[in-house]
């Protein structure tokens, strides 16, 4: 072989290899949830959908635990770039997104079904394209689940017993406003903010669905949980519009197909802990009020439809109800 022959092939292999280089992408998947919970397993599943849709171009590394900052951090990362991809509650997103709140009223999704199908349908898709001028690409509806409290003080079973609690609630103002017609003493505070404020007593409480309540193991700083369901919680997969540029149309393509995975893996994990977690919860030392005066309860909110509706989506709000009956 010529001289000129092997380096023409040293700076064909040379090129070659550049070219692989530059076509592997890496992106942080960021969520503020243990990496075992139902955050955690739907990031997963969208980080495999990606490596198998791509032939294992893209790798989605899943940062749990709120490595990368709390929730309402996430959001401001991905609009400026340095956060890629993440899945948080609907708790600071109506700062992003006011038309957000409207799904963050009391009582207003009956059930599981009518909630995932409201937001897989036309009311769901126009939420998340309001995403896009705040420098973020809503891509799909997960989910929490429906909110219960927990605290360690006493049982609760009526609007009264929620009174002079002192209760924290995501940095939401509708959420906020209801628990303050309850009486109680709402403290907005980011998740990462949360276990460290109940283990020192800081709080009384806090309220979330089952499947949070039991992959932090709340029973270790919690005595009581009623299951109230007052709000129904959605979570949202976001991503920055800055990376979503960058991005051909065949790349995506798989990103949206990745977020149907991380959907259906979510949705799953809610389902089980929902049929398995009130036996844990008990089985872990956990009080669990079941016979709630839900009734009592919405009537006790209703003034937060009255004072917020008009602001954050009367209409809205009415179309979910219509969409249920």
């Amino acid at each position: 072989m010529t001289l000129k022959s092997l380096i023409v092939g040293a700076l064909f292999a040379t090129t070659a290899l550049s070219a692989s280089a530059l076509s592997a992408k890496e992106m942080n998947f960021a969520i503020v949830t243990p990496p075992e919970g139902h955050y955690g397993l739907g990031a997963k599943a969208f980080a495999e959908k990606m490596n198998e849709l791509s032939n294992g171009e893209f790798t989605i590394n899943v940062m749990a635990g709120g490595s990368l900052g709390g929730e309402r951090e996430l959001l401001e990362g991905e609009q400026i770039g340095t956060i890629d991809l993440a899945m948080t509650s609907t708790g600071p997103v109506g700062s992003f997104v006011p038309e957000i709140y409207a799904l963050d009223f009391p009582f207003l999704f009956k059930d599981y079904d009518s909630a995932r199908t409201i937001l897989d349908g036309e009311i769901g898709k126009e939420l998340l394209v309001k995403f896009e001028d705040k420098g973020i690409i809503g891509l799909g509806w997960s989910e929490n689940g429906f909110r219960h409290i927990t605290n360690s003080v006493k049982p609760i079973r009526t609007p009264e017993d929620v009174q002079g609690l002192k209760l924290r609630t995501m940095e939401n103002q509708v959420h906020i406003d209801a628990f303050q017609e309850l009486g109680a003493s709402p403290t907005p505070m980011s998740w990462t903010e949360v276990l460290t404020s109940l283990q020192q007593g800081t709080i009384d409480g806090q309220e979330n669905p089952v499947p949070i309540i039991t992959s932090n193991n709340m029973w270790d700083m919690q005595k009581y949980v009623t299951l109230t369901g007052h709000v129904y919680s959605p979570a949202v997969i976001t991503m920055s519009k800055i990376q979503w540029d960058q991005l051909s149309d065949e790349e995506k393509g798989w990103i949206e197909e990745a977020t149907k995975a991380a959907v259906s893996a979510t949705r799953a994990k809610v389902d089980e802990d929902e049929a398995n977690g009130v036996a844990l919860m008990k089985e872990h030392g956990m009080e669990v009020i079941e016979d709630v005066d839900k009734q009592a309860f919405q009537d006790a909110v209703q003034p937060t439809y009255e004072r917020y509706g008009a602001e954050y989506g009367e209409e809205m709000i009415q179309r979910i109800r219509d969409a249920q009956k």
